[in-house]
């Protein structure tokens, strides 16, 4: 039986976004490997159908001599369980897992689920990062880009060989899980962000954006973590004092988005710059209307006055603007657009798009004609 490694940055991470490849790809005839950290209690979930690895992961930190300690552990544990192929998630695992992969004459597929913060800020970091995407997307067999202008921007910059790779639908969206699911329980006006609380992601934007609004007949959502890992994030005593003041509500990360849906009128996301972003795409999926900066991943999954309403990036008092917008619109015409996003998903987007372009480049490589484009 072939082996097939899901490599990804938490336990959380891969039950709730890559769970239904792990399932499709055990469907086929592999034996699935999920290689994570094991935050609890995901891992005991998981450990339930597959077989887990613990790794020992700092997703966030920039010690040199941990990521050098981390790559030499991946290079044993690849040796030691000599899995065919390796399936790579967010940039620290494309780059050290790539790299180990190709050590041990292992097939690897990365996936750019978006360039985060150190791309967005063009300093000396991303240039460092630059020059470790180049040495691992050598190693790398294939690529995967979640939107084109990720994969344009990897291309002028000659970080990968554009034969290597391919654009997919974002991680597509399971259209059979959100669908629509209204609570009309509630009689303000609710706007939802689903992210982590970082800067990057738009939350101070969001918070703003919501004091500007106070008056209005509506309410404000946050779900997602505070990450103090993370420079950027919004610090925990700032979002308690912030759901103090009744300005935001504040909920914590959560396996049953499906449920914050439901009792919603609006998704937004004024993020900085997005793969394809995951929780506009279960929103439209869900048949509501969104609000998303007009940026690279979050254009690539709205359509402007169509599905949802773009705002400015960066830009409070726009995305405040829009929120009224959206606000002062008749109940009808935000059904249409939930209604389109939905056709948008359907057709785009759906999660069973990717799953086949991830099974089609596996049987491709075990094949052992590694020069076939995807």
């Amino acid at each position: 039986m072939k082996k097939i490694a899901i490599v990804i940055n938490s336990a959380w991470a891969a039950y709730n976004f890559r769970l239904n490849l792990a399932k499709s790809l055990k469907n086929k005839g592999y034996k699935v490997i999920i290689i994570a950290p094991n935050d609890k209690p995901h891992y005991h979930f998981i450990k339930e159908e597959f077989d887990f690895i613990s790794i020992d992961l700092n997703a966030d930190g920039v010690n040199p001599f941990q990521d050098i300690k981390f790559f030499l552990s991946l290079c044993r544990l690849y040796k030691k369980i000599n899995p065919d192929v390796v399936l790579n998630f967010t940039i620290k695992l494309n780059i050290y897992s790539a790299i180990a992969a190709k050590f041990n004459g292992v097939y690897s597929v990365n996936n750019v689920t978006g360039l985060g913060s150190t791309f967005i800020r063009e300093d000396f970091l991303t240039k460092i990062i630059k020059k470790l995407y180049k040495l691992s997307f050598m190693c790398a067999t294939r690529v995967f880009f979640q939107n084109i202008d990720d994969f344009e921007l990897f291309i002028k910059n000659k970080i990968v060989a554009k034969e290597k790779c391919n654009v997919l639908p974002g991680s597509g969206v399971d259209t059979k899980k959100f669908t629509k699911n209204y609570s009309k329980d509630h009689k303000k006006f609710r706007f939802l962000m689903v992210s982590r609380l970082l800067r990057d992601k738009g939350i101070y934007e969001f918070i703003d954006a919501a004091e500007i609004l106070k008056n209005e007949n509506v309410e404000f959502w946050v779900l997602g973590d505070s990450d103090a890992a993370n420079s950027s994030a919004l610090p925990k005593e700032e979002v308690t004092k912030l759901s103090n003041l009744g300005i935001v509500s504040f909920f914590d990360r959560t396996d049953d988005v499906k449920t914050f849906l439901g009792k919603v009128d609006c998704v937004v996301l004024p993020s900085y710059r997005e793969g394809s972003p995951r929780s506009i795409m279960e929103a439209s999926s869900s048949e509501l209307p969104v609000i998303v900066s007009n940026v690279p991943g979050c254009r690539n999954v709205v359509d402007n006055n169509i599905t949802g309403l773009y705002c400015k990036v960066k830009d409070s008092y726009d995305l405040a603007q829009k929120m009224k917008i959206m606000l002062r619109m008749s109940k009808s015409d935000r059904e249409k657009m939930g209604e389109r996003g939905r056709n948008k998903m359907l057709n785009n987007f759906d999660e069973a798009i990717v799953l086949d372009k991830y099974n089609n480049v596996i049987v491709d490589l075990l094949k052992n004609n590694s020069e076939k484009l995807i």
